[in-house]
């Protein structure tokens, strides 16, 4: 904030006195060159605001959508001038300049003053953060039709992540335990033939038929029981994301630490999907990263659950369509969340998941 006031001190100076000077002149026509130049300029330190804000103030503030104007210079000259975002540059570097007076006198205090540095700076910082994206952001419209589109779309994908869903469920049925099932189901039958023969059915043979049945039972029991593990494990319903998660990270091949706080429990979607995502994260670490640890860890930051599984594996990981981390992608989305990926070659690789817990 001490260092970016010299240039907010240009920044007026030259907007002020462009205006006024163009205006001034505009009847003999020197003006409009001056008053051209002036729009390009608040248009131009816009953008360096908005990189500024966003590589010192943390705020997400996407590059300016600029209105283009058709048709001749004049034309063109008029659209800039007319352009609500040019206004809107224009309104947040007026109010800059005796914000940045006020930081860099603060700033300068801050330096001398411990308590001024830990408690006022962060507050001035949120302040000028929220400044910036109130009017270097999108308008408010504009914003709303964005997160009725990202809304749309991870809606979309949720539908397509249920639906793989049910086909796997449906896949896992039909293989798996449908198919013991029938085997049970042949087998008990012949060994009804045998009873129902009329002669004295061969113990032994009998025997042998019923316990075939019978493991072919247990063997479909034990199916059905992970088939419904994988649709809503009993451990999260029952104890919460920690004991799911810790369970989860027992089973790995690789050791595995595990950080859970999250209070106040979050909704059971919430918890579903970050049970999910952790567990396919481990598959995957196991399978294709070739590392020696990994950590988890989830913990609530206000309405939004964070979860983070990092190894020390090759890295390389990527969100590509159709793989399965963009398959943890889709079912965030289901809740509106959303799954980064960190992960340069040689490691280490961070997956990143942000879940809502209002939506």
């Amino acid at each position: 904030m001490i260092a970016s006031f010299p240039l907010r001190l240009v920044q007026f100076v030259l907007i002020v006195c462009g205006t006024l000077i163009g205006v001034a002149t505009v009847v003999i026509w020197i003006g409009i060159p001056i008053l051209t130049a002036t729009i390009w300029l608040v248009r131009a330190f816009g953008d360096l605001e908005r990189a500024w804000v966003r590589r010192t103030l943390g705020v997400s503030v996407p590059d300016a959508e600029r209105a283009r104007g058709d048709g001749g210079w004049g034309r063109r000259w008029l659209t800039r001038a007319t352009d609500p975002t040019t206004w809107r540059d224009l309104a947040y570097l007026m109010l800059a300049f005796p914000i940045g007076i006020v930081e860099f006198a603060v700033g300068l205090v801050a330096i001398l003053l411990v308590p001024v540095a830990i408690w006022v700076m962060p507050t001035l910082g949120w302040l000028h953060a929220q400044l910036a994206s109130a009017l270097l952001g999108p308008p408010k419209a504009q914003r709303a039709e964005a997160r009725a589109q990202r809304l749309q779309a991870s809606r979309a994908r949720g539908v397509d992540a249920a639906e793989a869903e049910r086909r796997r469920i449906e896949r896992d049925l039909h293989d798996g335990a449908q198919q013991r099932l029938v085997s049970v189901a042949m087998t008990l039958g012949r060994a009804k033939a045998k009873v129902g023969a009329g002669t004295r059915p061969d113990t032994d043979a009998l025997r042998e038929l019923i316990d075939e049945a019978h493991s072919d039972a247990k063997l479909a029991v034990s199916e059905l029981r992970d088939l419904a593990r994988g649709i809503y494990p009993a451990v999260l319903a029952d104890r919460g994301l920690d004991a799911a998660l810790s369970a989860q990270a027992a089973k790995s091949p690789i050791p595995v630490d595990v950080t859970v706080e999250v209070e106040p429990r979050p909704p059971a979607a919430v918890e579903t999907t970050a049970y999910f995502i952790v567990g396919e994260s481990l598959t995957n670490i196991a399978k294709h990263s070739g590392a020696d640890r990994a950590s988890v860890r989830v913990w609530r930051d206000g309405d939004t659950v964070v979860v983070e599984v990092t190894d020390d594996g090759k890295g390389g990981a990527s969100l590509r369509p159709g793989g399965g981390l963009a398959g943890l992608a889709d079912r965030a989305a289901t809740i509106d969340g959303t799954v980064s990926v960190v992960s340069p070659p040689g490691g280490p690789t961070v997956v990143r998941a942000d879940l809502p817990c209002t939506w």
